[in-house]
């Protein structure tokens, strides 16, 4: 249901969702999940989040709806966030409350940039937004921004979470690193199309009259992309 209810959602439902609600649901498991939890319960669960990372992976790289390209992308995130989270370990914990925060600020300003778009376009499917550097060259660096934190480039914030993650399944069962680098070398793929598909070529011709970027987007934009800076500066605002 999440994936339709970001696609159906208005922009701020969309935003609120990803950035605040998604969070709640990880800081419930975090506080409800008992700590003696029976390892025949862990197993099945963990084998299906990890999974899930990467068949929404893949339905991403075949989407052609930018929303719900975003909005499977988010579900592959809070994947890894629900698979941490029932290890119950101090740096799994920690690793899940760091991927939950750069998620939140990462997938919001993804979700806001795809709104930006579709009001110039009146469409949501990726081949009629291409060339958009050409209209909104400032827009693009954002967009770069975005992308490369949702796809987790080092040294930024997302990273440091994926990392803390991924070293906590491999320490709990190493044949997670199989399910976590696929993951992973999957989300790179699909956040680099999804740049280049909008950014790059040549103008639609429905698109040629299309107005460059507000200040009051640029602004939303700005205050998105600066925490993502900050923490990622100094990751010690988090503890």
């Amino acid at each position: 249901w999440l994936p339709k209810a970001h696609v159906e959602a208005p922009i701020a439902g969309s935003m609120v969702l990803a950035a605040v609600l998604l969070k709640l649901g990880g800081y419930g498991i975090i506080r409800m999940t008992p700590t003696n939890i029976s390892t025949a319960l862990i197993y099945p669960m963990i084998a299906m989040a990890t999974w899930g990372v990467i068949m929404t992976g893949l339905t991403c790289l075949r989407k052609t709806d930018l929303k719900a390209l975003i909005a499977y992308s988010s579900v592959g995130h809070m994947g890894l966030v629900a698979s941490a989270t029932l290890i119950q370990t101090p740096w799994s914990t920690s690793g899940a409350v760091i991927l939950m925060i750069a998620h939140g600020l990462t997938s919001s300003m993804l979700f806001c940039l795809a709104n930006m778009l579709y009001e110039r376009t009146n469409t949501r499917m990726l081949i009629a937004m291409r060339g958009m550097h050409k209209a909104m060259p400032l827009m693009t660096s954002y967009w770069l921004i975005a992308s490369l934190t949702n796809l987790a480039l080092p040294p930024t914030i997302n990273l440091i979470g994926e990392i803390q993650i991924m070293a906590t399944l491999f320490n709990w069962s190493p044949l997670t690193i199989m399910m976590t680098a696929m993951g992973a070398t999957i989300t790179a793929t699909y956040s680099l199309q999804m740049f280049m598909t909008t950014q790059q070529g040549h103008l639609t011709k429905d698109s040629k009259e299309t107005y460059p970027a507000q200040t009051r987007e640029l602004l939303i934009m700005l205050l998105h992309a600066l925490p993502i800076l900050l923490l990622t500066l100094n990751l010690e605002l988090i503890y």
